[in-house]
């Protein structure tokens, strides 16, 4: 188990849902966090219930100068949580420019420029912690889903390369791949989620992987393990069993 009292730790993503939970899960064991999200509204209430110190900083990773200004006034942080996401629900066929743009652009892209500003900053330091949130839509590719499952697929690559680059260092980094969490985003579903978490039980998971060692997690099983079979099963095969 790690020391988390007196740590400091910043999370993207924090006004809802997963985001949300993670923060309450570090609050609860002695940890300052610093909330982000673009607007501040849901983080003042969030603030409001959390046990511990608290720090909110208004962020948009579009924006690299937003990021830019954000790292410089939150300044060194044991580590990041980066949870930023939006989600639309369509494949090629309902193909929406603006909506899939936007996708990559806050999901892959904004990691990418959120990180450009915190990790040097860690490995000058040789200190830091950096957990990256991707999905099991990530894991391969899947119908109706190319822009999410392709954002977040890059998000996985991204994390798989920071490791690779960084697993002999003090800078500590993890991947977690969640399945369905309840929230705002998967209300725009219309279809089955299987074995779908509520917030505070996925938040859960995620404060046990970052007190591991291990590189990434990916839940909830069994339905994680249908995923990773997946990645190794021959194209034909695959494709006949998961394309349309």
């Amino acid at each position: 188990m790690m020391e988390w009292t007196g740590k400091r730790y910043w999370i993207v993503g924090a006004s809802a849902g997963l985001g949300s939970a993670i923060a309450e899960q570090l609050s609860r064991v002695g940890t300052e966090v610093v909330l982000s999200a673009r607007s501040t509204d849901k983080l003042e209430e969030l603030s409001q219930r959390l046990d511990g110190r608290t720090k909110i900083v208004p962020l948009d990773v579009t924006d690299d100068e937003s990021c830019a200004k954000a790292v410089e006034e939150v300044g060194d942080v044991d580590g990041v949580i980066f949870c930023a996401g939006v989600y639309w629900p369509f494949g090629a066929d309902e193909w929406n420019a603006e909506q899939a743009v936007a996708m990559a652009e806050v999901n892959y892209v904004g990691a990418v420029r959120f990180l450009g500003h915190v990790v040097p900053r860690m490995i000058e330091r040789d200190h830091g912690h950096v957990a990256l949130v991707g999905s099991l839509t990530g894991y391969r590719g899947l119908p109706g889903s190319f822009a999410y499952t392709s954002s977040k697929a890059g998000v996985m690559s991204l994390a798989e390369c920071l490791y690779a680059d960084l697993h002999k260092t003090n800078v500590k980094v993890q991947l977690l791949s969640p399945g369905f969490v309840k929230t705002r985003l998967t209300e725009k579903n219309d279809f089955k989620m299987p074995q779908i978490m509520e917030p505070k039980d996925a938040g859960r998971i995620v404060f046990e992987h970052l007190n591991s060692d291990n590189f990434a997690r990916a839940f909830p099983n069994p339905f994680a393990w249908v995923f990773k079979v997946g990645q190794i099963l021959p194209e034909g095969l695959y494709y006949r069993l998961f394309a349309r």
